[in-house]
Protein backbone atom coordinates (compact mmCIF):
# COMPACT_ATOMS: atom_id res chain seq x y z
CA UNK A 1 0.00 0.00 0.00
CA UNK A 2 2.81 2.39 0.89
CA UNK A 3 4.41 1.82 -2.50
CA UNK A 4 1.12 2.74 -4.23
CA UNK A 5 0.76 5.85 -2.08
CA UNK A 6 4.34 6.92 -2.87
CA UNK A 7 3.77 6.34 -6.59
CA UNK A 8 0.54 8.35 -6.47
CA UNK A 9 2.24 11.21 -4.62
CA UNK A 10 5.10 11.30 -7.10
CA UNK A 11 2.61 11.44 -9.97
CA UNK A 12 0.52 14.13 -8.21
CA UNK A 13 3.63 16.28 -7.72
CA UNK A 14 3.90 16.43 -11.52
CA UNK A 15 7.67 16.78 -11.67
CA UNK A 16 8.33 13.44 -13.35
CA UNK A 17 7.83 9.88 -12.18
CA UNK A 18 9.87 6.72 -11.84
CA UNK A 19 10.49 4.90 -15.14
CA UNK A 20 7.68 2.35 -14.77
CA UNK A 21 5.16 5.03 -13.82
CA UNK A 22 6.28 7.11 -16.81
CA UNK A 23 5.49 4.00 -18.89
CA UNK A 24 2.07 3.49 -17.24
CA UNK A 25 1.31 7.20 -17.56
CA UNK A 26 2.24 7.11 -21.26
CA UNK A 27 0.01 4.08 -21.81
CA UNK A 28 -2.82 5.83 -19.97
CA UNK A 29 -2.48 8.97 -22.06
CA UNK A 30 -2.22 7.01 -25.32
CA UNK A 31 -4.84 4.30 -24.81
CA UNK A 32 -7.06 5.37 -21.91
CA UNK A 33 -7.60 3.55 -18.60
CA UNK A 34 -6.10 4.77 -15.33
CA UNK A 35 -2.39 4.81 -14.58
CA UNK A 36 -2.92 2.27 -11.81
CA UNK A 37 -4.83 0.00 -14.17
CA UNK A 38 -1.89 0.08 -16.57
CA UNK A 39 0.42 -0.63 -13.62
CA UNK A 40 -1.55 -3.84 -12.99
CA UNK A 41 -1.59 -4.83 -16.67
CA UNK A 42 2.14 -4.17 -17.11
CA UNK A 43 2.96 -5.99 -13.86
CA UNK A 44 1.04 -9.05 -15.06
CA UNK A 45 2.77 -8.90 -18.45
CA UNK A 46 6.21 -8.66 -16.79
CA UNK A 47 5.37 -11.81 -14.82
CA UNK A 48 5.17 -13.65 -18.16
CA UNK A 49 8.83 -12.73 -18.70
CA UNK A 50 9.63 -14.67 -15.52
CA UNK A 51 8.79 -17.97 -17.22
CA UNK A 52 12.05 -18.37 -19.20
CA UNK A 53 13.99 -17.08 -16.16
CA UNK A 54 12.35 -19.75 -13.96
CA UNK A 55 11.37 -17.22 -11.33
CA UNK A 56 8.56 -18.17 -8.97
CA UNK A 57 6.10 -15.57 -7.72
CA UNK A 58 5.24 -15.37 -4.06
CA UNK A 59 2.31 -13.87 -2.20
CA UNK A 60 4.15 -10.53 -2.17
CA UNK A 61 4.62 -10.72 -5.94
CA UNK A 62 0.91 -11.14 -6.57
CA UNK A 63 0.00 -8.46 -4.04
CA UNK A 64 2.49 -6.13 -5.73
CA UNK A 65 0.82 -6.61 -9.12
CA UNK A 66 -2.68 -5.89 -7.85
CA UNK A 67 -2.45 -3.66 -4.78
CA UNK A 68 -0.05 -1.01 -6.11
CA UNK A 69 -2.20 -0.28 -9.16
CA UNK A 70 -5.41 -0.13 -7.12
CA UNK A 71 -3.84 2.25 -4.60
CA UNK A 72 -2.41 4.49 -7.36
CA UNK A 73 -5.84 4.79 -8.98
CA UNK A 74 -7.52 5.50 -5.63
CA UNK A 75 -4.84 8.00 -4.56
CA UNK A 76 -5.03 9.93 -7.83
CA UNK A 77 -8.84 10.03 -7.66
CA UNK A 78 -8.85 11.38 -4.08
CA UNK A 79 -5.81 13.65 -3.92
CA UNK A 80 -5.70 16.69 -6.18
CA UNK A 81 -2.66 17.55 -8.23
CA UNK A 82 -0.13 19.37 -6.08
CA UNK A 83 0.19 23.09 -6.91
CA UNK A 84 2.94 25.56 -6.12
CA UNK A 85 6.55 24.67 -6.81
CA UNK A 86 7.54 24.39 -3.15
CA UNK A 87 4.75 21.91 -2.42
CA UNK A 88 5.51 19.96 -5.58
CA UNK A 89 9.18 19.63 -4.58
CA UNK A 90 8.20 18.56 -1.04
CA UNK A 91 5.70 16.06 -2.47
CA UNK A 92 8.35 14.65 -4.80
CA UNK A 93 10.94 14.32 -2.03
CA UNK A 94 8.48 12.67 0.36
CA UNK A 95 7.32 10.33 -2.42
CA UNK A 96 10.87 9.18 -3.21
CA UNK A 97 11.66 8.61 0.47
CA UNK A 98 8.41 6.67 1.03
CA UNK A 99 9.10 4.64 -2.10
CA UNK A 100 12.50 3.66 -0.71
CA UNK A 101 10.92 2.60 2.58
CA UNK A 102 8.19 0.67 0.75
CA UNK A 103 10.69 -1.07 -1.54
CA UNK A 104 12.99 -2.12 1.32
CA UNK A 105 10.00 -3.29 3.37
CA UNK A 106 8.41 -5.49 0.72
CA UNK A 107 11.71 -6.97 -0.47
CA UNK A 108 12.87 -7.43 3.12
CA UNK A 109 9.68 -9.31 4.02
CA UNK A 110 10.80 -12.15 1.69
CA UNK A 111 7.31 -12.92 0.37
CA UNK A 112 8.44 -12.64 -3.22
CA UNK A 113 9.84 -9.74 -5.22
CA UNK A 114 7.67 -7.47 -7.32
CA UNK A 115 7.43 -8.32 -11.02
CA UNK A 116 10.10 -5.84 -12.05
CA UNK A 117 12.45 -6.83 -9.22
CA UNK A 118 11.99 -10.51 -10.05
CA UNK A 119 12.84 -9.80 -13.65
CA UNK A 120 16.05 -8.14 -12.47
CA UNK A 121 17.01 -10.88 -10.00
CA UNK A 122 16.15 -13.59 -12.54
CA UNK A 123 18.45 -11.89 -15.02
CA UNK A 124 21.21 -11.74 -12.40
CA UNK A 125 20.71 -15.39 -11.42
CA UNK A 126 21.58 -16.34 -15.01
CA UNK A 127 25.04 -14.80 -14.61
CA UNK A 128 24.28 -11.35 -16.00
CA UNK A 129 25.19 -8.11 -14.28
CA UNK A 130 22.47 -6.95 -11.89
CA UNK A 131 23.41 -3.34 -12.53
CA UNK A 132 23.33 -3.68 -16.33
CA UNK A 133 20.11 -5.68 -16.25
CA UNK A 134 18.25 -3.25 -14.01
CA UNK A 135 19.55 -0.22 -15.91
CA UNK A 136 18.51 -1.74 -19.24
CA UNK A 137 15.05 -2.67 -17.95
CA UNK A 138 14.45 0.76 -16.37
CA UNK A 139 15.81 2.67 -19.39
CA UNK A 140 13.57 0.69 -21.76
CA UNK A 141 10.46 1.38 -19.66
CA UNK A 142 11.40 5.07 -19.38
CA UNK A 143 12.03 5.54 -23.10
CA UNK A 144 8.82 3.73 -24.08
CA UNK A 145 6.83 5.77 -21.55
CA UNK A 146 8.32 9.05 -22.71
CA UNK A 147 7.58 8.19 -26.35
CA UNK A 148 3.97 7.46 -25.32
CA UNK A 149 3.64 10.85 -23.59
CA UNK A 150 4.60 10.07 -19.99
CA UNK A 151 6.09 12.86 -17.86
CA UNK A 152 9.86 12.81 -17.52
CA UNK A 153 11.32 15.52 -15.34
CA UNK A 154 13.42 16.37 -12.33
CA UNK A 155 11.42 13.85 -10.27
CA UNK A 156 12.54 11.12 -12.65
CA UNK A 157 16.18 12.11 -12.17
CA UNK A 158 15.85 12.43 -8.38
CA UNK A 159 14.16 9.02 -8.24
CA UNK A 160 16.80 7.40 -10.45
CA UNK A 161 19.69 8.80 -8.40
CA UNK A 162 18.12 8.26 -4.97
CA UNK A 163 16.23 4.97 -5.00
CA UNK A 164 19.28 2.70 -5.18
CA UNK A 165 21.16 4.29 -2.28
CA UNK A 166 17.94 4.55 -0.22
CA UNK A 167 17.06 0.89 -0.68
CA UNK A 168 20.69 -0.13 -0.14
CA UNK A 169 20.70 1.65 3.24
CA UNK A 170 17.15 0.72 4.31
CA UNK A 171 16.98 -2.92 3.21
CA UNK A 172 19.21 -4.43 5.90
CA UNK A 173 17.40 -2.36 8.52
CA UNK A 174 13.90 -3.35 7.38
CA UNK A 175 14.62 -6.94 6.36
CA UNK A 176 12.57 -9.58 8.17
CA UNK A 177 14.35 -11.80 10.62
CA UNK A 178 17.72 -10.21 10.84
CA UNK A 179 19.63 -7.19 11.93
CA UNK A 180 22.62 -5.77 10.21
CA UNK A 181 23.90 -6.61 6.77
CA UNK A 182 22.80 -9.59 4.72
CA UNK A 183 24.22 -10.84 1.47
CA UNK A 184 22.98 -9.34 -1.80
CA UNK A 185 21.74 -12.78 -2.81
CA UNK A 186 19.57 -13.05 0.32
CA UNK A 187 18.31 -9.49 0.04
CA UNK A 188 17.55 -9.75 -3.66
CA UNK A 189 16.10 -13.24 -3.31
CA UNK A 190 18.09 -14.37 -6.33
CA UNK A 191 17.02 -17.84 -7.39
CA UNK A 192 19.77 -20.48 -7.14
Amino acid sequence: MLYGISDGLLLAAGLGADPWDVFSQGLSRSFGLGIGTWTIIVGAAVLLLWIPLRQRPGLGTLANVIVIGLIVNEFLSLVPTVHGMAMRVVGMAVAVLLNGVATATYIGAHYGPGPRDGLMTGWAARGHSLRVGRTTIEATALLAGWLLGGTVGVGTVVYALSIGPLVHWLLPRLSRGGKGRRSEQELGEVAP
